[in-house]
């Protein structure tokens, strides 16, 4: 029988595997009219664990515990425009950072705005 310490290693390695993949180091893209970006993401991970056995007054017992964590932090988008590939990084507590923190919002109002312009001046 494998130690404790061993399987709850094992058992967190295999969720945080699950959670560091490929697709949350190179974000899913976003278009933007003619342009496309990609995130980049730094991803971090950290695991803890421990067992033993003892006894006392003849009795026997074991134990174990552990625990791990994954951080995600944005670094950089890839712009795609046209055959041009640019790479941009994100300076922490810049500007570029509070851009990435609310992308999903702009994103989806820059969106509404071509779609609205797109619209035949007799729909509107």
């Amino acid at each position: 029988m494998p130690a404790p310490a061993t399987e709850i290693i094992g058992k967190l390695m295999e969720e945080l595997k699950a959670v560091a993949k490929t697709e949350t180091i190179l974000g899913q893209e976003i278009k933007v009219g003619e342009f496309t970006l990609i995130p980049v993401s730094r991803v971090s991970l950290g695991v803890g664990a421990g067992g033993g056995k003892g006894t006392d007054n003849k009795k026997e017992g074991e134990g174990g515990g552990g625990g791990g964590g994954v951080m995600v932090t944005p670094i950089a988008f890839i712009v795609i425009k046209g055959g041009d590939i640019s790479f941009h990084g994100i300076k922490r507590g810049g500007a570029l950072d509070a851009v990435f923190e609310h992308l999903p919002e702009l994103t989806d109002k820059i969106l509404a705005k071509a779609q609205e312009a797109e619209k035949p001046k007799s729909d509107q």
